[in-house]
């Protein structure tokens, strides 16, 4: 079971959302815009930080998945962008020009990956020098925090121990991936924790909705209908209001220069 991310059926479920002002805060923190002329958004999936980034002041913006099928949803969903454009390719080898860009964003793309080192070291050669490399995913720590009515995802490791193993096992802890980062030969290494906002729901039927359709959790098609069902129910049980749901996801952030 799993996610087919080259399936026509899912081609969506990555470009629903708009990136939250938390998320673009805290890179704004992170990052003065007014050096960035080209962007390189690997892991793309619909565009939807691709147009946060151009949002923020990147001059051009390229996005790079493997899948074209998610890639033709990534194009309608930034049609209105000019200065933002979109390549399939791998995050180990993405055929992409060499010392090119002076931002390189991977959000939630390294769970998916089994070789790290190889994939830092594709980003490093990207990069200019002097680049900035801004890698965001999940730990072990960060998926197993306790469900509550903002942070839904907990509720899911708490119904489904079996997802667990799942997701520890594609989860890199932070030790690993600054070490890593430190080996390829990034500088000025940092880490920061980001309670980003995923989407804020007007009332409990429309999370309820959202969890059903699996739409941009892919851990979700580890579990069947029958099974995604329980959880749906579980989670209306567990919810105490009604309305205005302001759901959270816990990440952790890594800043790297070249």
């Amino acid at each position: 079971m799993g996610i087919d991310f080259h399936n026509a059926k899912n081609r969506k479920t990555f470009s629903t959302r708009k990136a939250d002002s938390s998320w673009v805060n805290a890179i704004k923190d992170l990052i003065q815009f007014n050096n960035i002329s080209k962007a390189l958004d690997i892991g793309c999936g619909g565009g939807i930080y691709s147009k946060a980034l151009s949002d923020m002041g990147a001059i051009s913006v390229t996005g790079v998945d493997f899948s074209e099928e998610i890639l033709k949803a990534a194009r309608e969903n930034c049609k209105e962008y000019q200065n933002i454009s979109f390549k399939q390719g791998d995050a180990l080898h993405t055929g992409l020009k060499s010392n090119d860009y002076n931002l390189l964003l991977e959000r939630a793309l390294i769970h998916h990956i089994q070789d790290l080192q190889k994939c830092f070291e594709e980003a490093y050669r990207l990069l200019e020098d002097k680049g900035i490399y801004i890698v965001q995913d999940r730990t072990p720590e960060d998926c197993l925090l306790k469900g509550n009515d903002r942070h839904i995802r907990g509720y899911f490791f708490e119904l489904f121990p079996k997802l667990i193993e799942k997701e520890i096992g594609r989860r890199y802890n932070s030790q690993f991936v600054l070490k890593t980062l430190s080996e390829v030969g990034f500088r000025e290494i940092q880490e920061v924790k980001l309670w980003e906002t995923r989407k804020v729901y007007e009332n409990k039927q429309e999370l309820l909705n959202d969890l059903s359709e699996r739409t941009g959790r892919s851990i979700l098609h580890e579990l069947n209908d029958s099974e995604l069902n329980v959880l749906i129910n579980y989670i209306d049980e567990a919810i105490s209001t009604e309305a205005n749901i302001v759901e959270r996801d816990r990440w952790t952030i890594w800043k790297a220069v070249k």
